[in-house]
């Protein structure tokens, strides 16, 4: 069985905000943590980019659209927010309470902490300074929905005469296998996860910020699949770089007035 990993209690918010991307399983959003405004979005070629500015924090807010418990695994330019490795959806993520929660501020430093998420030029990026810049500028999330063991049936349900009790027999089962007991074909193995036209500008990246506090707690959660439900992905630049790409339109030009000041004449004073 996988070392159980830490969890964050996931945020109930009292009220309900306008998400970035609203998936089936969890909604996502970028937020400015200077005006608490969720960052606008742009869909460019079948893809969701949102502009950030180099030196403003920022935080990735997951909301859990379902009645169950998820597992949402968080990367950042390709990096595990929580572990700090290469990203792969198999790693630890933060647990979801049934429509609950998590506002993820930053790279977790331990139970207690996280390093501040914070616009910055590419190479000062934790990817970058962790020798992996290939994939900054991406923001992913892969959602895993709980596993449900199946209901006994109605022959299942009746004690076979003089039966072990079913406590007695599961704990001998773990007794005798050890920690590896409790996987089996029937039930994918338990995973450690946390609760909770301008001329173009440098590539920008997520920073290494300062620590702040953001509390943990250990949780189990048996995943229903090894492959996600579901899969998004946010791209994020500078607005200068959105604007050259021809992701973010131009805003209209005005035409020049050849008579600025024309207008009638105003009623005199007094």
């Amino acid at each position: 069985m996988k070392k159980a990993l830490i969890a964050v209690f996931a945020s109930l918010l009292s009220a309900w905000t306008a998400a970035v991307h609203a998936g089936a399983l969890v909604d996502v959003t970028v937020v400015n943590r200077a005006t608490g405004e969720h960052v606008s979005a742009w869909t460019h070629q079948g893809r969701l980019y949102v502009a950030g500015t180099p030196g403003e924090k920022y935080s990735v807010l997951v909301t859990n659209r379902t009645a169950a418990r998820v597992l949402t695994v968080v990367s950042v330019d390709g990096v595990n927010v929580i572990t700090g490795e290469t990203a792969t959806p198999g790693q630890s993520g933060y647990v979801l309470e049934p429509r609950g929660r998590v506002d993820i501020n930053g790279w977790r430093k331990n139970m207690s902490e996280v390093a501040a998420f914070v616009f910055t030029a590419l190479p000062d990026s934790y990817a970058a300074r962790t020798d992996r810049p290939d994939h900054v500028g991406v923001i992913g999330v892969a959602v895993f929905r709980e596993y449900q063991p199946p209901r006994p049936s109605a022959a299942l349900q009746q004690p076979a005469p003089f039966a072990e009790p079913e406590a007695r027999r599961s704990d001998a089962a773990e007794s005798a296998n050890g920690a590896g007991a409790r996987d089996s074909a029937s039930a994918p193995a338990a995973s450690g996860l946390l609760r909770a036209m301008p001329k173009p500008e440098e590539k920008l990246g997520t920073g290494h910020g300062e620590r702040e506090g953001s509390a943990a707690q250990w949780t189990k959660f048996h995943r229903a699949s090894e492959r996600p439900g579901e899969l998004i992905s946010i791209y994020y630049d500078s607005r200068a770089n959105l604007l050259a790409r021809g992701i973010i339109p131009p805003a209209p030009r005005a035409e020049p007035n050849p008579f600025p000041g024309f207008r009638f004449a105003p009623d005199p004073k007094g």
